[in-house]
């Protein structure tokens, strides 16, 4: 997969797609990816196409895929990880995606998952070519969440402490990976993930908003395991060697932050 940076500013979430069929040669290559994507959790994850399947906020398509993985610790983190990667992919091949966690007839689509008792799927997507105009409802829905926005720099990420906004200079090589978390998609456009960057690396925070929960499902720890991916993913296309770590820093944190992950030099 070639130009991260350039899939992560490219990609929209589409829901409305030309009503026509991939090709094979698109199709054979998501099936191929699929089978060989990593988390930095090594919790392994089954993807599937499903056919013949429909959501009320998409038109232009009845082919999804969807993910489902054992019920264990860190798997929405790991989930939105993996997820996100084959979501990249598919933008780097022109596929339209969109993240589907709730509006959707769940119970088929965990049928058609063949969901196991011990199993959990958190999302789906449907894959398609996006249509050249977007539908009215589609427009509305991306208005509602100010899908084209997203939180400043300085209000994302610190420097050292949760006291000390970073700025894009004082970033430096870091500054790229940076953005690409910025600009990743997470449930109604909250941006859950705060960072701050200490001298041996970097540490991912939740910062959980009002109204969601913190369930079985875990729609914000997948927004930080997406967010985790792109900073992954930038930082190993820009050449910056970091390990992924368990390594909760000494940093007094807001009311309502969890410690997620770090990334260390």
């Amino acid at each position: 997969m070639n130009n991260i940076k350039e899939s992560i500013r490219q990609r929209r979430s589409v829901r409305t797609f030309e009503n026509r069929l991939l090709t094979e040669q698109d199709r054979e290559k998501i099936c191929t990816f699929m089978e060989c994507i990593e988390n930095p959790y090594s919790l392994p994850i089954e993807f599937k196409l499903l056919e013949g399947m429909s959501c009320p906020v998409v038109v232009g398509t009845e082919l999804y895929i969807g993910g489902k993985m054992k019920k264990a610790s860190y798997m929405n983190e790991a989930f939105g990880y993996s997820f996100e990667h084959l979501v990249l992919y598919a933008q780097s091949l022109g596929i339209g995606t969109v993240w589907i966690g709730g509006t959707m007839d769940r119970g088929a689509f965990e049928k058609k998952m063949e969901l196991e008792a011990d199993e959990v799927m958190p999302c789906v997507s449907p894959l398609g070519y996006p249509a050249k105009k977007m539908s009215l409802r589609e427009g509305m829905m991306r208005k509602g969440v100010k899908a084209d926005e997203r939180m400043a720099f300085e209000e994302l990420f610190y420097d050292g402490s949760f006291a000390q906004p970073l700025t894009q200079e004082k970033a430096g090589q870091l500054y790229q990976p940076l953005e690409m978390v910025r600009l990743a998609p997470s449930a109604v456009n909250k941006q859950p993930w705060r960072v701050v960057i200490k001298d041996d690396g970097v540490h991912f925070y939740l910062q959980r908003s009002k109204g969601f929960a913190s369930g079985e499902i875990d729609m914000q720890k997948i927004d930080l395991g997406i967010a985790l991916c792109h900073f992954d993913l930038a930082a190993k296309e820009a050449g910056i060697p970091m390990k992924f770590e368990f390594a909760k820093p000494d940093i007094e944190v807001l009311d309502g932050m969890e410690y997620i992950a770090s990334y260390l030099f």
